[in-house]
């Protein structure tokens, strides 16, 4: 009785793992450039092997040019079956998508190289991102998703950088990407600190953090004159020294995107 139970169990879970796969198979959309195989149930002369054309249409002898591209499988599927009515009582036709040419999404931005590329399966934004080989020189703060005339709102840095899976979101062919760079997202120091560099901007990034990352200051750094220049702002002079050893904080201040910061050097 146990064993029985078991097995059953099995069986039960072996069906809810094959459910979500069904689903998609299911709202697969057709598009130009796909294989399809049509069978038509007791009548095989009727069905075969065809490719979606540029136009979007399909070719069988019986019934001729049908529509293919924009309709899931079942759909079209239906669509058969109803032209068919003329040629045979009672069609059930069957339609499987043979090779899928259409699952393709487009990047462009200068973050990433430009391009098309397919999707072997259907598959979510992360898992796509992921896929990518190297988001180093992406803005994704800035990064959108372009579908069907329209900017979505979804946040890359959310999802990529912070780890906010509840705002993944699937991708479907014909997806534009935009990733673009982040040489506005930087910020520049340079001067008397150990190791001069780029980094780039996050949120929270302040004073301090930046110095440290490039560092510290030399022994030659004139620590109470730090210099911050801002695009359109006038510039600040930071008191690095009363900062770290007399604790005022209200020297440490958040920084942005394209933020200069110069640690001026003393001679003696």
């Amino acid at each position: 009785m146990n064993r029985c139970l078991l097995l059953a169990f099995s069986l039960w879970l072996l069906l809810c793992a094959g459910a979500p796969a069904a689903a998609l198979a299911d709202d697969y959309l057709i598009g130009d450039g796909d294989g399809l195989l049509i069978s038509v149930w007791g009548a095989k002369e009727l069905g075969g092997t065809v490719t979606v054309r540029p136009d979007g249409k399909i070719t069988l002898e019986a019934v001729g040019d049908v529509v293919a591209s924009g309709f899931t499988p079942m759909k079209l599927a239906e669509d058969l079956s109803e032209k068919l009515k003329s040629v045979i009582k009672k069609p059930i036709v069957t339609v499987t998508v043979s090779s899928i040419t259409n699952n393709k999404v487009y990047l462009f931005g200068g973050g990433v190289p430009s391009g098309i590329m397919n999707l072997p399966d259907r598959t979510t934004l992360l898992r796509f991102l992921c896929r990518l080989v190297s988001l180093k020189g992406t803005d994704l703060a800035h990064a959108y998703i372009y579908r069907d005339g329209k900017k979505l709102g979804v946040n890359f840095y959310d999802i990529f950088v912070k780890g906010e899976l509840s705002k993944d979101v699937p991708l479907k062919p014909g997806d534009v990407l935009y990733l673009p760079d982040n040489e506005s997202n930087k910020i520049y120091l340079t001067g008397a600190v150990n190791a001069p560099k780029t980094i780039f901007h996050r949120d929270g990034l302040r004073i301090l953090d930046a110095i440290l990352e490039a560092g510290g200051f030399t022994k030659y750094a004139k620590e109470n004159d730090v210099l911050l220049v801002r695009k359109g702002a006038s510039e600040i002079s930071i008191k690095a020294k009363d900062l770290m050893k007399d604790g005022d904080l209200s020297q440490n201040v958040l920084l942005q995107p394209g933020d200069l910061l110069i640690v001026k050097e003393s001679l003696f």
